[in-house]
């Protein structure tokens, strides 16, 4: 199978399982504040319509949340999301000052990832960790057992500043479409920026990660090749 063929197979593995969840989130996260503000704007104003169709979303994210609730780094990412959405929401301001303050919270989360990196605590390692444990403990202390390796190390680093600098660069975009854009265009364009930032960065993080991986084994296979021929040397 080349790969191609394997990627391919794994796209379409992912949309069997995942298909109907993506559809949903669609549905919840894009199409109905869309509807319910088309349809509220003209009996609530600007403001209130806005409030009213953020009640989707953060209520998908609160149900979520309890379903695979877990004290991890995953959970703990998702719930600050949650907070941080929240208070968006209730914080009062005009139209474009609740916009503004929705797309800041993708900008917080962003400097979280820059933040993690500076201190060596890359982000992108906590929530892989926390995936895995999700699945396997065995897989997890695998994965974790990686860390003495200096390639792997480096490997996260740069995973977390890419997703840290992509997510800021999407916020950037976002605030300038806020103001370029109605409201009602900007909950149509707002969320494709969004989804499009997250499927390039997990498309790149992929591609990253197999070329990593890869690169580590041929590397480990040379140092185990070189210590071999080495001990032969000394036998002989």
């Amino acid at each position: 199978m080349d790969e191609k063929t394997g990627l391919s197979t794994r796209i379409i593995t992912w949309l069997r399982a995942n298909g109907g969840h993506a559809l949903i989130e669609a549905l919840v996260n894009f199409i109905l504040p869309f509807v319910i503000y088309s349809y509220a704007e003209a009996s609530l104003g600007d403001v209130r319509a806005l409030l009213l169709s953020s009640a989707p979303p953060v209520a998908w994210s609160l149900v979520e949340f309890a379903r695979h609730r877990r004290a991890d780094a995953l959970s703990m990412m998702v719930l600050a999301g949650i907070g941080l959405s929240l208070l968006a929401v209730i914080g009062g301001g005009g139209a474009k000052f609740l916009q503004l303050r929705e797309n800041l919270v993708t900008g917080v989360i962003a400097l979280v990832f820059l933040g993690s990196a500076a201190i060596g605590k890359p982000l992108i390692y906590q929530l892989a960790r926390a995936s895995m444990r999700r699945k396997s403990e065995g897989e997890a202390q695998a994965f974790e057992a990686l860390q003495v390796h200096a390639g792997f190390r480096r490997t996260m680093t740069v995973m977390t500043l890419v997703w840290g600098f992509g997510l800021l660069v999407s916020t950037a975009v976002s605030i300038v479409l806020v103001f370029a854009l109605s409201i009602r265009a900007y909950l149509i364009v707002g969320p494709i920026v969004g989804y499009a930032t997250m499927g390039l960065l997990t498309l790149w993080t992929f591609f990253y990660a197999r070329r990593s991986r890869r690169r580590g084994e041929a590397a480990r296979a040379a140092a185990t090749q070189t210590t071999a021929g080495g001990e032969v040397g000394s036998a002989a």
